[in-house]
């Protein structure tokens, strides 16, 4: 006789007392979409479950040399940082609402904070949002709540993905969100001052933009701030090694994706979007901010300075619903950081650009491959045009061993033979020869 446990004779119960049976629970569910039972094979010993799951990711495993970017960066990761981070203090730890009990994490949400602020050159950081796309839809929301106004200027040179997100936020929302073509590569300077006027609250573009171009929006900072709006710039963290500093430009919300800071592309995630401001507008940032303080006898401390989320006050009030504890994130961001210091981080830079531009003139040498925005610095992306279909070349590289890019066509009208091509430090001279040589046997 089958074993029943009380638990299943209560359900039975309060089922009976109102006149159902359990199957009437699921009458709304169509029966083909119903889950059918499962046929699974008898028990295995703990032994034979580990050799049997090793032998079906094995299948998965297929090594690739990576040059695939679009916001996703194959970039090395030293050992110490695995080491670090993945300490039971660090790896199991939970948020911090008791501060007396969590200085330790409070202090590496600290320190993250000062070096996104290091890195950018603004005055304020939160402690981490999800990822680089709802980091900047939250940079948006923050715009609308300090301008009160409702109007988004945003250039189709930022990342695709990021602005699918932003439609998809603000689609019920009474938000205009204006799009402009992006000229050349770089944002649309003319297309951008037509579109600004007094009920703006934002324009958002990007740098590196998503075709690798390198852009100076000093003067779009200056464009801006004479109508009353704010400058949003999404940046890629490890550019700022050498580019000048969104905070240079005026930008007054910067925000940008986390995972080439020493967390791997790992199919898609987690990741850990950050932000940083000016400190007049910290009120309206989202997240938590973690201050540093004194106690009661002068010793130092650290506090959840502010956290003006629903959990804590009243939900009109809330500048967001982020739940999520990505303290695990920043703190790996963080010591991926200060492994590399401030040379290593400009050094890793300079060999990103180095090898892309090394890359590039291997690849437009090969006939038929031509640069599509040919009058654009780049920084470690460049967007190539091919004498075939793009996919159809990434495919047939794929075959060969090689991710060799992103294929343009899925967001950009026109540019079926455009590839976006990305170079870390990783890819060696011989990498980038042999990539080069495949690419030409294909065509």
């Amino acid at each position: 006789m089958p074993y029943i446990s009380h638990t299943d004779r209560q359900r039975a119960q309060m089922l009976a007392e109102i006149g159902l049976k359990p199957e009437d629970l699921f009458s709304d569910i169509p029966p083909s979409l119903r889950c059918r039972p499962l046929n699974l094979p008898e028990g295995l010993s703990e032994q034979e479950v580990r050799s049997r799951l090793a032998a079906i990711a094995s299948k998965n495993y297929i090594h690739l040399t990576c040059f695939l970017g679009g916001g996703f960066y194959d970039h090395f990761i030293p050992a110490a940082v695995y080491a670090l981070t993945s300490r039971s203090e660090f790896y199991t730890a939970y948020t911090p609402y008791q501060p007396e009990v969590s200085q330790g994490t409070l202090q590496a949400i600290y320190e993250f904070q000062s070096v996104i602020c290091r890195l950018t050159e603004m005055e304020a950081s939160n402690a981490s949002l999800y990822d680089g796309g709802t980091a900047l839809y939250e940079a948006m929301m923050m715009a609308l709540r300090l301008t009160r106004r409702n109007k988004v200027i945003v250039d189709d040179s930022v990342n695709p993905i990021y602005r699918v997100m932003l439609h998809s936020y603000t689609r019920n929302l009474k938000i205009e969100l204006t799009e402009t073509e992006n000229a050349g590569g770089l944002a649309n300077r003319e297309a951008i001052r037509r579109a600004l006027d007094e009920q703006t609250a934002a324009v958002i573009v990007q740098n590196p933009n998503f075709f690798g171009c390198i852009d100076d929006f000093t003067d779009l900072a200056e464009a801006a701030h004479s109508k009353g709006a704010l400058l949003i710039v999404s940046c890629y963290p490890i550019s700022l090694g050498i580019l000048k500093t969104p905070g240079a430009m005026g930008a007054d919300i910067v925000t940008g994706e986390g995972q080439s800071l020493g967390l791997p592309m790992c199919f898609g995630g987690p990741y850990l979007g950050f932000m940083a401001t000016r400190k007049e507008y910290v009120r309206q940032m989202p997240g938590r901010i973690v201050g540093q303080t004194t106690d009661a006898q002068g010793r130092r401390g650290f506090v959840l300075t502010l956290q003006a989320r629903e959990q804590h006050i009243r939900r009109d009030k809330a500048t967001s619903n982020i739940c999520s504890n990505e303290a695990l994130c920043a703190l790996t961001a963080l010591v991926y950081l200060c492994l590399l210091g401030k040379e290593g981080l400009r050094e890793t830079a300079q060999l990103c650009a180095d090898k892309a531009s090394y890359a590039y003139q291997r690849l437009t040498a090969i006939p038929g491959v031509r640069p599509h925005f040919p009058a654009q610095w780049f920084f470690n992306e460049m967007v190539l045009d091919l004498p075939c279909e793009a996919a159809e070349a990434a495919a047939k590289l794929i075959e060969r061993g090689y991710a060799a890019g992103f294929p343009l066509s899925r967001y950009y009208k026109g540019m079926n033979n455009s590839l976006l091509i990305a170079v870390t430090e990783k890819r060696t001279k011989q990498e980038i020869g042999m990539l080069a040589e495949e690419l030409e046997a294909i065509l």
